[in-house]
């Protein structure tokens, strides 16, 4: 039987250490469902890339990083915002999973008091390897492409991410 865990994240960038936590995870299980959450927002300073956008990122890194494309599957999952139901909503978009992966509590609680056993995953370089960080950093104008994989800064190159990230921050200040 394959041994499946959860991660759940919005990938806003995907970062260093989100590619440290898969590696992590990948090192205690068969496969791992990476969740997008919050697929529905986008072009906003705390969620400026879209779903997908997202996949799209996660996949380079992957395939950057030479992770077999067998060992994961990523599913985009919108906000509910009913907290109760949220579990519901990502069991009902994955396939079985048999443990979750995360460090986020509220993600932590709702899946412990759903019956699923729940890890964390050590932090890489906390302080750097926030998403925060990075969207910081662009709209700073200060170097931020060595807390991404090279595929992922090329790839928000190639969309003119940086633009519209500097885009939405004008129109956040109007």
């Amino acid at each position: 039987m394959t041994l499946r865990g959860l991660y759940v994240g919005r990938f806003q960038p995907f970062h260093l250490g989100h590619l440290h936590a898969i590696k992590h995870i990948l090192s205690n299980v068969d496969e791992v469902i990476i969740v997008i959450g919050s697929a529905q927002y986008s072009h906003r300073l705390d969620n400026p890339f879209t779903a997908g956008e997202r996949v799209t990122m996660i996949c380079k890194a992957l395939i950057e990083a030479q992770i077999t494309p067998s060992k994961y599957l990523i599913i985009p999952i919108r906000d509910l915002h009913v907290h109760m139901m949220w579990v519901a909503e990502v069991r009902g978009y994955t396939p079985r999973f048999e443990v979750v992966y995360s460090n986020e509590p509220l993600t932590c609680r709702l899946f412990m008091e759903a019956g699923f056993p729940v890890k964390s995953i050590p932090f890489s370089k906390r302080h750097l390897h926030l998403a925060t960080e990075v969207r910081e950093r662009i709209l700073r104008n200060e170097s931020w492409t060595e807390l991404v994989p090279n595929s992922v800064a090329d790839y928000i190159r190639e969309i003119d991410g940086v633009g519209r990230m500097r885009d939405l921050a004008k129109t956040d200040r109007v």
